[in-house]
């Protein structure tokens, strides 16, 4: 399965200023298959010790952390170690707080050693432990983009078509791209669960990989024991599931604990990236990100699990005719979401008006070459997109505002707008994350 971030991690071994690279992200999402696939290759040999599943390797990061010392325990359980040659690939890191901790000294001591490590749930596990900054990178893997499944399918020509100007693409391809994306919003991007319908083209195999997945995730909120229990974690993980599109308030994610906690539960679920939170913010000017922090929205890690968590048919949404009315319109915003932060940036923002009158709100704001854009994921009329233009008429630096449809790409100068199809959200940005 080819993924996008293939590239950026090449870039990373080939960087004579590399530091050791922690690729993050939730469980399942691929990880060790892109470390393993993509990075490997460049390597004589790659040395793989699993922390959580070959705990007598924590022994190595016991003691004296200088690499000589770390690498002659991990010797005598592996194999040589050559540095230049070898990748020495530490997997489920968070399960060892001290392996994180000795990356600095590699690093520092020897810089000429490729080493990454693959982690989940890092703040879980870690808690207050300190991390050694500015001597570790960071790579983030979202789960697989509509593009990368089309290519896991089989669907090559289509999923290069993707990546065109779709200004060119006819009502014909419009319609068969979003036809895929289908079924895409029910399978979702979990390597896992795209492998298990490419297999037998099976939705239920899907479902049931999804259903494995959120058990492995809740039995990490147990087995880590993190600041927040158990109980108020996964409430407000299910609840943040079913509020995609709206307005959250912190006492709405779980009514058996106070709002405070509740912050706090939602803070400790985005740090582990299963939780996205997209705050409202002025589009008035660079940068984007002022909030009051009262009002945002969220988005979950992906699309296949939304439907899950929320207990949606998956007939619905392969069968429907249209995309943007599934669920109340949440699926259509949630890929948008899962699409924007895959190829553009991992911070997400909205506008809504902040007169208490008014209820006017845009559902993303989005940059691409150093301006603003309202995007809309709407399949109404341009004269119904009532918010959109009250945005634009407020800031009138956002010179056009866009908007994401099941139809053919147009523009509507008079009005400062331009639809784009739905699976289009590539183009809707500086690809930021390749």
């Amino acid at each position: 399965m080819k993924r996008i971030l293939e590239q950026k991690i090449l870039s990373w071994a080939n960087s004579p200023q590399r530091k050791p690279l922690i690729v993050r992200g939730a469980r399942q999402v691929g990880k060790t298959w892109l470390i393993e696939n993509a990075l490997g290759k460049k390597f004589n040999k790659i040395i793989k010790i699993d922390l959580e599943k070959q705990p007598q390797f924590h022994k190595a990061f016991e003691g004296d952390l200088s690499p000589n010392v770390m690498l002659n325990t991990i010797e005598l359980l592996a194999e040589k170690i050559s540095p230049g040659n070898t990748l020495l690939f530490i997997d489920e890191i968070q399960t060892c707080p001290r392996a994180i901790t000795a990356l600095r000294y590699f690093y520092e001591e020897m810089p000429q050693l490729h080493v990454v490590a693959a982690g989940s749930m890092l703040e879980f596990a870690l808690g207050q432990m300190s991390v050694p900054v500015g001597r570790i990178e960071y790579l983030y893997l979202s789960p697989m983009t509509f593009y990368e499944f089309l290519l896991a399918i089989g669907k090559d020509v289509m999923a290069e078509t993707l990546l065109e100007d779709p200004s060119n693409h006819s009502e014909a391809t419009v319609n068969a791209i979003h036809q895929q994306l289908r079924i895409f919003f029910f399978v979702g991007g979990m390597p896992e669960a795209v492998l298990a319908y490419r297999n037998k083209l099976s939705y239920m195999d899907a479902f049931n990989v999804h259903q494995q997945i959120l058990t492995s995730y809740r039995d990490d909120f147990a087995k880590y024991n993190p600041s927040v229990n158990y109980s108020c974690l996964d409430g407000v993980f299910i609840s943040a599931a079913r509020f995609v599109g709206e307005q959250i308030k912190y006492t709405r994610l779980y009514e058996h604990a106070s709002g405070v906690t509740n912050h706090k539960a939602l803070d400790l679920l985005c740090k582990a990236k299963l939780i996205y939170q997209i705050n409202s913010t002025d589009p008035s000017g660079l940068p984007l990100g002022s909030s009051d922090g009262k009002r945002f929205k969220v988005s979950i890690l992906d699309i296949g699990l939304l439907q899950h968590l929320c207990g949606i048919n998956p007939t619905i949404a392969t069968s429907s005719e249209n995309l943007l009315s599934l669920y109340r319109g949440k699926l259509a915003e949630q890929f948008v979401a899962q699409e924007l932060l895959a190829w553009h940036s991992q911070k997400l923002y909205y506008w809504s008006r902040r007169a208490k009158s008014s209820n006017a709100e845009v559902d993303y704001l989005t940059l691409k070459d150093g301006n603003i854009y309202p995007v809309e994921v709407k399949a109404a009329p341009a004269g119904r997109l009532r918010s959109l233009h009250s945005c634009l008429a407020t800031y009138p630096n956002c010179k056009q505002g866009w908007v994401l449809q099941e139809n053919v790409y147009r523009e509507l100068p008079k009005q400062n707008l331009i639809f784009w199809p739905l699976y289009a959200t590539p183009h809707l940005g500086n690809r930021e994350n390749l």
